[in-house]
């Protein structure tokens, strides 16, 4: 018996089972002193195994997703946008719009979170099982420019079609050139009801127009995009603006300029 427990580590690491491999004299301890069934130990092994994998395979999904910082929701102030419903944003991070192939707007001035929010809930969707990538706006449009000039569309347009969620941010600072808003629309076009869109703008909806600089392109994305839908429109500051009014660098609107009575 004691020779067939000598060679489990080696058996174990031929079926690749690692984390029971390498956790093997803990575990069984553990299952020992907790006078465990056989069934309740194997049960414990295959836990250990489970949990090892699934953490394997969410770092490898964020390491692909190429988010360009570290955001979650527990770290989001929603008492600093109080525009946003935190339970609408909690049910939109358990990504059952994902899984429908959906698209996501989040529309706001700049500062608000937008950027958060996106990498979140994209951190979100691989937990829950899903491919991402992250990609600010100008760099996904311009791969698409330089994919045309040099005959590879094809393989841009592939590359960007492949996640399960595609979370493009900051659309809208630079208005588009006609070429590249033609590009933006096949891409649009390639991944409609196939795969989902998390995009980010500064930008209202009425005026993509102007972002694509073509209301016709504009109407046509547009239409795809918000067939299948969820849109968030942030209404505030900026953190950082109100950081710098915190400490006295920058003065408050009411205090600079004249009121202006609303309706």
């Amino acid at each position: 018996m004691s020779g067939v427990t000598a060679a489990l580590p080696e058996m174990l690491g031929r079926l690749k089972l690692t984390a029971m491999r390498d956790r093997l004299d803990s575990l069984l301890d553990d299952a020992a002193r907790r006078e465990m069934t056989l069934p309740e130990t194997l049960a414990l092994l295959c836990e250990a195994e489970v949990a090892h994998r699934e953490e394997r395979r969410i770092q490898m999904g964020l390491g692909i997703a190429k988010f360009p910082f570290v955001r979650t929701l527990e770290s989001f102030d929603f008492a600093a946008q109080r525009s946003l419903d935190p339970k609408q944003i909690r049910d939109l991070s358990a990504c059952r719009w994902v899984a429908n192939g959906d698209t996501l707007l989040i529309q706001g001035p700049p500062g608000v979170g937008k950027t958060h929010l996106s990498v979140a809930i994209g951190r979100e969707a691989i937990r829950n099982g899903y491919s991402v990538l992250f990609t600010p706006a100008m760099a996904l449009i311009t791969a698409l420019v330089k994919g045309q000039a040099e005959g590879r569309l094809e393989d841009k347009l592939i590359r960007s079609a492949k996640p399960k969620l595609l979370i493009i941010d900051e659309l809208g600072y630079l208005p588009l050139e006609p070429q590249a808003a033609h590009l933006f629309f096949a891409l649009v076009s390639r991944r409609y009801e196939r795969g989902s869109m998390l995009v980010t703008s500064n930008r209202s909806i009425g005026e993509w127009g102007m972002i694509l600089n073509d209301q016709v392109v504009a109407t046509a994305i547009l239409d795809r995009l918000l067939h299948h839908s969820h849109v968030v429109t942030i209404r505030g500051d900026s953190y950082r603006l109100r950081e710098k009014r915190r400490s006295g660098l920058l003065k408050r609107s009411n205090e600079a300029d004249p009121v202006v009575g609303t309706a």
